[in-house]
């Protein structure tokens, strides 16, 4: 069996020099990659963080067909996730990068005379309307008291897998939220899983990561697993949704 997974995060670049990320590193996506290996399962690990990955393998022997194929921007992971999956031979995909939800449109700053009002919202003009100087360069000059950067959404990866690059295997989604009960991070983690006809969610809030997340559905309930044992009970349920499928 050949298990793709996807693990880190992705930079969103605003010049050469600067860009935006998130505070993930794939330690989560690395143990799972370590335990398909110890199933003996043919393994490729898409990762922002090879040397995150090679921390925490220590002295685990890899075997030879473990692939791991490093990236760093949005574009990167698309070219990278679909090349993997339309080539086929991919039994499971396990997609828990974190994954920029908005990409860099431009950089501005205020035209003299024009004002943002924070109290209200509103953009003011002492001269005209309101206008911003685009301010894109190789490297954003720092001359200017305040810049303004325009994020437009990416389109969301996993949101391909099923339709557009014809994958018929388990799909494995993940979903992290902030400050949500159990009962509303469930809801949540459901509603996204059928939106992306994935098979199984993880998910846990940013609060609980360290501890726990919830794996599911499974008997048509979710189950909350200790983050240690999270790759073990995983594909525990990655087997019995294959059982299910007739492929086991």
């Amino acid at each position: 069996m050949h298990v793709l997974i996807t693990a880190g995060n992705t930079v969103v670049p605003i010049d050469r020099v600067r860009a935006l990320t998130n505070v993930f590193t794939g330690r989560t996506g690395g143990r799972i990659a370590l335990h398909a290996i110890s199933r003996d399962w043919s393994t490729t690990l898409l990762t922002s963080h090879p040397e995150v990955f090679s921390a925490i393998q220590g002295s685990t022997p890899l075997p030879p067909d473990f692939r791991l194929l490093a990236y760093r921007t949005f574009d990167d992971l698309h070219e990278l996730l679909e090349t993997e999956v339309r080539r086929g031979g991919v039994d499971v995909l396990i997609h828990c990068a974190a994954v920029s939800d908005y990409r860099a449109a431009g950089v501005f700053s205020p035209r003299p005379g024009t004002h943002f009002l924070p109290e209200s919202g509103q953009w003011v003009g002492t001269n005209g309307p309101p206008t911003l100087d685009d301010r894109a360069a190789a490297k954003v000059k720092s001359d200017e008291p305040e810049l303004w950067l325009r994020l437009v959404r990416t389109p969301k990866l996993v949101d391909f897998v099923r339709q557009a690059w014809g994958f018929r295997g388990v799909l494995v989604k993940f979903k992290l939220e902030v400050g949500l009960d159990d009962a509303r991070l469930l809801e949540v983690a459901e509603r996204s899983r059928i939106h992306s006809a994935a098979d199984l969610m993880v998910a846990n809030t940013l609060e609980g990561a360290d501890a726990w997340a919830f794996v599911g559905p499974l008997g048509g309930h979710y189950q909350r697993v200790s983050r240690d044992d999270l790759p073990r009970r995983l594909f525990d349920a990655v087997d019995l949704v294959r059982r299910e499928m007739g492929d086991g």
